[in-house]
């Protein structure tokens, strides 16, 4: 048999929990959308690192979707270390991509190259910058719904 999760009493601590949830599983799908219409229809080859950062953030959708509905605090336990570690492939990609790490230690041997030009978007805004951002967003949004699980004492 299947044990519940525990949910706080509170409802406006469930609203806030199941709001955090909800804006880290749209930050997800948001991510994992605009990767496939990057390769998909703008014809944009992913290097080496952008198919590892997608390893990490594809599961999100799903992980967190299915902890919305019904609310599942222990979403986060499974949520978490998926940002955290697509959060470390990224910064070691912008890392890269901006020439801080050596062109030596480029994983992306065969294929387009971690540092390309056309990881650029609108001749700007790098690609590695945008999964930057939404790793880091998910990441500290997940900490702070860790937190609030633990101020209200729950497993």
């Amino acid at each position: 048999m299947v044990e519940q999760a525990k949910v706080p009493d509170d409802p406006g601590l469930q609203q806030r929990l199941w709001s955090l949830l909800f804006v880290c599983w749209s930050i997800a799908l948001l991510s994992t959308l605009g990767s496939l219409f990057f390769s998909e229809v703008m014809d944009l080859i992913p290097c080496e690192l952008c198919w590892y950062q997608r390893l990490f953030m594809f599961p999100l959708v799903v992980v967190l979707l299915v902890g919305l509905h019904p609310l599942d605090i222990r979403v986060v336990r499974y949520a978490l270390p998926l940002a955290l570690i697509g959060l470390l492939f990224t910064v070691y990609h912008c890392l890269l991509f901006y020439g801080y790490i050596p062109a030596s230690l480029q994983p992306c041997h065969r294929g387009i190259s971690c540092a390309d030009d056309s990881m650029v978007l609108l001749g700007f805004l790098p690609i590695p910058l945008l999964s930057l951002a939404a790793f880091i967003t998910l990441s500290v949004l997940l900490l702070i719904t860790q937190r609030l699980v633990r101020l209200s004492h729950l497993p």
